[in-house]
């Protein structure tokens, strides 16, 4: 969970620092002090903790909006959690299964694409030009950067990307995307094998990520397996009378 939360606070730090604090039982993940604008949503990270515990500190000590990150180990009866927050008045928003690569044994696919990891300002633009998202700072184009950016290219296009966060001593896997056009060609299970040697060969020992249900089957295939299951939860608004 230490990964996840770590990962997590990183890439949303990336405008204005997000930082976690342990409360008893369960993590908070939030903005640190601002000085102007509205805080954004704090999320309550739980394993292992009742619903009511949890939501009893949530209330007690959250700025304002919050969700309930609670996490299910695989193997245990997720009843439990969702009978008890929903009777608590929250409202299950989504649940993403939760997974681990212990980097001993990477797959080595073939694929059309030519597979880099962006350590260039010049791949770096193209990059942020293909997913319409800001350059890569300079300093996490070093190799040993805290975030590593991997690239799809196919006949000079980039095709798709993904990144691996240091959090801890493993790699939080995140941003994973393959444009439309290029997908079920074996490109996303390549990004992610390039992305866990790189992980691998900087002393990482594991990768963990969350996954929608409908790109797990990737995960599986490329050498995850699932630890659990995140429940997201937010509370019911109460009606106005």
């Amino acid at each position: 969970m230490e990964v996840f939360v770590e990962g997590f606070t990183f890439k949303r730090s990336f405008t204005h620092p997000y930082l976690a604090e342990r409360v008893g039982p369960v993590w908070v993940l939030r903005d640190a002090e601002r000085k102007r604008g509205d805080y954004r949503s704090e999320e309550w990270v739980a394993l292992a903790a009742s619903p009511e515990e949890v939501d009893r500190i949530a209330r007690k000590r959250t700025r304002g909006r919050y969700a309930i990150c609670a996490i299910c180990p695989a193997g245990e009866s997720p009843d439990g959690i969702r009978n008890g927050y929903k009777a608590l008045g929250y409202r299950l928003r989504r649940t993403e299964p939760f997974m681990i690569h212990a980097l001993k044994r990477i797959p080595r696919p073939s694929s059309p694409a030519s597979i880099h990891r962006v350590g260039s300002v010049e791949l770096a633009e193209r990059l942020a030009s293909a997913s319409g998202s800001r350059p890569l700072r300079a300093e996490f184009l070093e190799m040993g950067a805290p975030l590593q950016q991997w690239v799809a290219i196919i006949d000079e296009e980039i095709v798709g990307w993904v990144r691996s966060i240091k959090a801890n001593d493993s790699g939080w896997c995140d941003n994973m995307y393959v444009k439309p056009a290029f997908r079920r060609q074996g490109i996303g299970r390549a990004l992610l094998c390039g992305m866990l040697g790189g992980d691998r060969a900087a002393g990482a020992i594991a990768s963990v990520l969350l996954a929608s249900h409908t790109g797990a089957k990737l995960y599986e295939n490329s050498g995850y397996q699932k630890l659990g299951t995140l429940f997201l939860f937010s509370p019911v608004k109460a009606k106005a009378p």
